[in-house]
């Protein structure tokens, strides 16, 4: 049985991007604020190891009964784990963080990823970054800079580890734009879910070994201990990590493969409000009035950025057409 969600990109599909993304700011926003719920509860090794495993085995199943193994093969290697490779890096600094930073703090840090994709579409896509990039970048600039608010005596360096993660992402969305745009839905999650494994592997083995001193472990217990003790608990919240995760992430793939990123931008950040949501419901917290202005002004950012492709792709068209 064949499902389209699943097979190679081959038209564009506006409506039902928009719908896929929304269904996936949903799904991650909500997986993203599970993995900071149990974090005190395992390691970053152990949750990362136990939700890749879990991954791979739900994407081969989705692959067997959705049209075939085949679906598993990426075209493009090289872009397909490098994207990976940047994905891996993105969420060790994302979750990194987590024990100490609220959900709104995380959200509003990693959401400046489109103005790292503005500064860098010039060097990876050839594209010229005008007046009103420039503008959008430095309002997003200060956006982000309310949201640290490196001037507060509560500044803590964790806080900038989610725009780290920022940059990352917009690396990896740069990477599938460039590089993956043809590349089935199943054959990216499954790259990601192999990479994820063997980082998760990795650090839980090297961690064991050459364990840090125990002043390190207790205060950075998320990332310097590697496989705590396993509880029924946390294989729960993994299986349920995976799901979402999954989830989110092959519907986003497909968004971005079967839309302009310009329609799509400025719905992206409906991830905002349901982390916001989330900070509520599963901890109690709405985001604090600087992160909530912060977040504001990165998100007109993001939509200025969204509404000036838009109009260059309208302006390309009829200069194509006369060619």
């Amino acid at each position: 049985m064949k499902i389209d969600l699943f097979a190679h990109a081959k038209e564009d599909k506006p409506l039902v991007a928009v719908a896929l993304l929304l269904v996936a700011t949903f799904a991650l926003s909500f997986q993203d604020g599970l993995m900071k719920l149990m974090s005190g509860d395992t390691s970053f090794w152990q949750i990362q190891t136990l939700r890749s495993m879990f991954n791979l085995m739900v994407v081969t199943l989705l692959a067997g009964f959705g049209g075939g193994f085949a679906l598993l093969k990426s075209r493009n290697h090289k872009g397909v784990y490098l994207r990976a490779m940047f994905l891996v890096v993105c969420m060790f600094f994302f979750f990194s963080g987590a024990p100490y930073l609220s959900v709104g703090q995380m959200a509003a840090g990693i959401y400046t990823y489109p103005l790292f994709i503005c500064l860098l579409a010039g060097p990876v896509l050839g594209e010229t970054i005008g007046k009103w990039r420039i503008g959008s970048i430095v309002l997003g600039f200060c956006g982000a800079m309310v949201v640290l608010s490196p001037w507060q005596e509560t500044f803590s360096p964790v806080q900038v580890l989610p725009t780290i993660a920022g940059f990352f992402f917009a690396c990896n969305i740069l990477t599938l734009r460039k590089a993956c745009r043809h590349e089935s839905t199943l054959a990216l999650a499954f790259a990601a879910g192999l990479l994820f494994l063997l980082s998760g592997i990795s650090g839980s083995v090297l961690l064991s070994l050459f364990q840090p001193s125990s002043e390190i472990q207790q205060a950075m217990p998320y990332i310097a201990i590697g496989w705590p003790s396993l509880t029924m608990v946390v294989i729960g919240f993994a299986i349920a990590a995976s799901l979402l995760n999954l989830t989110g992430n092959i519907c986003l793939t497909r968004a971005y493969q079967t839309a302009d990123s310009s329609l799509l931008a400025p719905l992206d950040f409906s991830y905002l409000i349901f982390a916001a949501l989330w900070g509520k419901v599963l901890f109690g917290q709405w985001p604090g009035i600087n992160v909530l202005i912060g977040m504001l002004m990165i998100i007109c950012a993001g939509v200025i950025i969204a509404w000036r492709e838009k109009l260059t792709m309208k302006a390309d068209i009829p200069a194509k057409a006369a060619v």
